[in-house]
């Protein structure tokens, strides 16, 4: 028995370039496509094997990236193939560099709250209290949640061949409970290796990954850190009703 999580109330393909831009610091106008290719195909391998429903975006993207490292690693050429390549190349830049501005505006306007003026919730979402008073959290990605994940799997000795997850075993849903269980009365959140025992097994660490994407597709939890890259912190949002909704919700998955 398998699990799917769509990833479609998540982020995109642009995001996950994004993502990897950053994490290797560079600049957008001199990405090493070839490297920036390689790391793309290990996050979209690892979302499939841990079989999250992967939009066809991004599988779209895999092809364009995979395109332009095989001219890449050819001898340079004259004529139209040449001149198809550097337009490819130029048009990815310039969506990325627009991406990137319309993120960061939308950052801007979340931060002040502009938005909040016309905008109404059932729930209400409890602010998480800055681990670090110098610095204020960030909300993060999945792609960093993914990264963490990895990061845990690795310690234990996982590998891509063995995400398959026998789920009768230890199910998401219970798990998504054990999750808010954990998480209530922490206000202020928990690191997100707080969320898994003590020495978690491989089916209970995919499990529980799983389990925090479905929370945070219901909007249940939400995760936060310090800066890009740094430790995942998960946080609650405040209202028990929507909490309990949510673990109900998942009956139906």
């Amino acid at each position: 028995m398998t699990y799917n999580v769509s990833l479609e109330n998540f982020q995109g393909p642009l995001d996950l370039l994004l993502f990897l831009v950053r994490k290797n610091e560079i600049e957008i106008e001199d990405i090493p496509i070839i490297t920036i290719t390689e790391q793309y195909m290990e996050y979209i391998d690892m979302m499939k094997a841990l079989n999250l429903d992967v939009a066809g975006e991004f599988l779209v993207m895999a092809a364009t990236l995979m395109y332009l490292k095989s001219r890449a690693l050819l001898p340079r050429t004259d004529g139209d193939e040449a001149e198809e390549e550097q337009t490819t190349l130029e048009d990815l830049k310039r969506q990325l560099l627009e991406y990137e501005q319309y993120k960061d505006v939308a950052q801007r306007l979340k931060e002040q709250n502009i938005l909040e003026k016309n905008v109404f919730t059932r729930a209400c979402f409890n602010e998480p209290v800055p681990v670090d008073d110098e610095q204020a959290l960030t909300e993060a990605s999945v792609f960093d949640l993914l990264q963490a994940f990895k990061k845990m799997l690795e310690r234990v000795g996982g590998d891509e061949a063995g995400y398959e997850v026998e789920f009768e075993q230890i199910s998401v849903k219970d798990k998504m409970s054990d999750v808010l269980q954990l998480l209530e009365g922490h206000m202020g959140g928990l690191p997100f290796e707080r969320l898994f025992s003590e020495n978690p097994g491989k089916v209970e660490l995919i499990t529980t990954f799983l389990a925090m994407l479905e929370l945070m597709k219901m909007q249940a939890i939400r995760i936060y850190q310090n800066a890009n890259f740094s430790s995942i912190y998960v946080y609650p949002i405040g209202d028990e009703e929507q909490q309990g909704e949510a673990v109900g919700d998942s009956e139906q998955l």
